[in-house]
């Protein structure tokens, strides 16, 4: 059976002793994992959630993004070093938290446009960048996916197709593709035609709702996701990523107005949902 994990960012953007009751009540459902998004915590506040983690069993993963000052690429030289020097230390925030991979859109600056479509040069700059990030990981232990997303957030990685090109270019063993069914659901004409395609790239995985409320209530086929998951013999991590409003700041940063489901409804009976598909399905 693969990893179930569930993204604390139902819950909050920040690390603090506050995730510590959240995190002991996913451990009671099954969880495998939790995972925290690396942002502007203190630093501390990191090797106390991943000690918190490491004493109840609970195992984590981790995702981030870039902005505009920290635009992989960016016309600018000086930009996209600055954004080596935060993925590196997204990347030591990962190994005080434990964490096995560090997923998102950090290929790119999130919502950061160029009003065209993306150009060779950027899929260089990405690949380079991405290259280096890739021996740094490995040394601390975690597997870098760079996430495809919708083009409303995103314009150089939208689909698996975009994403393969991109770590071909990159050429790294700990860089690899991670898929999200939300953003998939927006961007690919098949689910299943799409895991197929990216499966010898893929690292890791989000189970996400068309509306990022709760898995199974709205229209993502999730029977064509597991069933295509199981062809492909996936072993990684399936991890819920959910959103509300009970973190304002970060919630109104990714465009999300409304609370589409409550946070425990998404962690109990989207657990319930990977479990029965993994069942039906042989995962």
């Amino acid at each position: 059976m693969n990893k179930i994990g569930f993204n604390v960012l139902a819950w909050s953007a920040e690390m603090s002793e506050a995730l510590l009751p959240v995190l002991d009540r996913l451990k009671r459902i099954g969880y495998d994992g939790a995972e925290f998004f690396i942002g502007g915590s203190p630093e501390e506040s990191f090797k106390l959630v991943g000690k918190h983690c490491a004493d109840i069993g609970l195992e984590v993963t981790a995702v981030t993004v870039m902005g505009a000052e920290q635009n992989p690429i960016s016309s600018d030289a000086k930009v996209r070093k600055a954004a080596g020097e935060q993925l590196k230390w997204v990347i030591d925030r990962a190994a005080d938290l434990n964490a096995q991979v560090l997923c998102g859109p950090f290929h790119s600056g999130f919502t950061v446009f160029a009003a065209r479509e993306p150009m060779e040069e950027e899929y260089n700059w990405s690949a380079e960048y991405l290259h280096g990030m890739g021996d740094y990981a490995l040394q601390a232990g975690v597997l870098l996916t760079p996430e495809a997303l919708n083009r409303f957030e995103c314009y150089l990685c939208n689909t698996m197709e975009q994403l393969s090109y991109l770590l071909k270019k990159v050429d790294h063993p700990n860089v690899q593709a991670m898929f999200d069914t939300h953003h998939a659901n927006i961007e690919e004409k098949s689910l299943g035609d799409a895991i197929k395609f990216i499966a010898p790239q893929l690292g890791h995985f989000h189970i996400s709702e068309n509306d990022r409320g709760t898995p199974g209530s709205g229209h993502v086929n999730f029977d064509e996701t597991f069933k295509a998951l199981a062809e492909v013999k996936y072993k990684g991590w399936l991890t819920i990523e959910g959103f509300t409003r009970n973190d304002p700041a970060f919630a109104n940063s990714i465009g999300v107005w409304r609370n589409f489901s409550e946070p425990w409804d998404m962690a109990e009976k989207g657990y319930e949902l990977i479990k029965g598909m993994g069942e039906k399905y042989g995962l």
